[in-house]
């Protein structure tokens, strides 16, 4: 490698390690995109009915607040109430279905071995010093919990600066491209900008489906604090795999305060509900969305807790779909699918299993004479030239017409 190659290796180097170290707040930026690009799409269709874009920003953000200041005021206050009545309820269920496990156990069959199982006695004791820690990092958890609000604050702002002037940055994030790509890197954000749209509109129904059909048939079994379980299924559905998983754990503990039917009740109903949001909901509205196989989705949400945190969980998706996008359409169209270099082999005289390079003017006819041959076709022996070049031309292609010998007379 040259001089010049090792250094641009090394400056690739030294920015990997950088971004690294700013992975956190890279993941802030890519959330205040995904929250622009959403609000972008209404914006757009407020200039698309006239309006211009300095009044369609305002807007959507009057409009965006609107919605806020009625959600606080009248969905928040009684989810918190039945939040909160649903934290006191959950140790007594808790011992509740210890006790249950430690019933079933003991009336289990003779011939199965002993299932030796923690007292919920043991269990109490054992999870004191997880109470006791959490006590001590009391201080620590309001600290987190500023970091979280100025984190919070910071992706509003950066939202705000986003919608505002969309062009301008999305200029400047073209700058970093080559100037020969940057055509094509555009085309590629204005995939990445439908898929994201197409995502967070079909995960908004999605969640809004699910929350009003696990609310109606909580009430329908007279579950206790219907409005808490609805509401948190919605919101855990933004997390795949994971969040239809917890949802069902807290209905399921308060059911079987009242009835163990209940519970199962319960159960089956939370898998009719994942069932026709599986296999017919996410088919019709998420038909435009970009597809994801489920394993790949459930390592992603891996990958990005690992190494993000919570938020890499709570992103995976977004992260997921602008990372396939991208694969997509820079590694499999732009370099894998154009790389085709296999020579082309053709047959040489009349035998058939002699093979050679592609069909090309011999080296000869392109530098000065090499061979006895081409020495005797010198420009002073015209016919000497011709025979040579017409010897030439049946070596090469001997199947031309113009080149095959006369047949005989018959």
């Amino acid at each position: 490698m040259k001089l010049g190659q090792w250094l641009g290796f090394l400056c690739l180097a030294i920015a990997l390690v950088i971004l690294w170290q700013i992975r956190q707040i890279l993941l802030l930026v890519f959330t205040a995109v995904v929250l622009a690009t959403a609000l972008n799409s209404l914006v757009q269709r407020f200039q698309r009915a006239g309006m211009r874009r300095s009044a369609a920003v305002p807007l959507t953000l009057g409009l965006l607040l609107l919605v806020n200041i009625l959600f606080i005021v009248l969905i928040v206050p009684p989810f918190l109430n039945q939040f909160l009545r649903l934290v006191e309820l959950l140790p007594r269920a808790f011992a509740e279905v210890l006790e249950w496990v430690e019933y079933l156990v003991n009336q289990q069959p003779t011939w199965l071995p002993e299932l030796e199982l923690p007292t919920p006695s043991n269990l109490t004791r054992e999870l004191q010093p997880l109470f006791r820690n959490l006590l001590e990092n009391f201080f620590a958890f309001f600290s987190n919990s500023l970091t979280a609000v100025l984190q919070f604050l910071l992706v509003i702002v950066l939202t705000i600066m986003f919608l505002a002037d969309p062009t301008s940055y999305r200029q400047a994030f073209l700058q970093l491209f080559p100037s020969f790509y940057r055509r094509r890197a555009d085309e590629i954000l204005v995939k990445c900008e439908v898929s994201l749209g197409n995502w967070l509109a079909g995960i908004l129904i999605n969640s809004l489906f699910i929350a009003t059909l696990s609310g109606v048939g909580l009430w329908i079994l007279q579950i206790q604090l219907v409005l808490a379980h609805a509401l948190l299924a919605g919101l855990l559905n933004f997390i795949p795999n994971i969040g239809p998983t917890l949802s069902v754990v807290f209905p399921l503990t308060i059911a079987l305060l009242d009835a163990p039917w209940k519970a199962v009740a319960v159960l089956i109903l939370y898998l009719v509900i994942q069932q026709i949001e599986s296999y017919w909901l996410t088919p019709t509205v998420m038909a435009q969305q970009i597809s994801l196989l489920p394993a790949g989705t459930l390592v992603a949400q891996i990958f990005f807790a690992n190494f993000f945190g919570f938020l890499g969980l709570l992103l995976a998706l977004p992260l997921t779909v602008v990372a396939k996008t991208w694969i997509e359409e820079v590694l499999i169209k732009d370099v894998l699918d154009k790389w085709d270099k296999k020579p082309q082999w053709i047959s040489v005289g009349v035998t058939e299993g002699l093979a050679t390079l592609p069909l090309v003017d011999p080296v000869e006819r392109d530098f000065p004479f090499t061979d006895s041959s081409a020495k005797d076709a010198a420009p002073g022996n015209a016919a000497s030239a011709e025979a040579v070049a017409s010897q030439d031309g049946q070596a090469i292609a001997p199947n031309n017409p113009e080149n095959a010998p006369p047949e005989p007379p018959i």
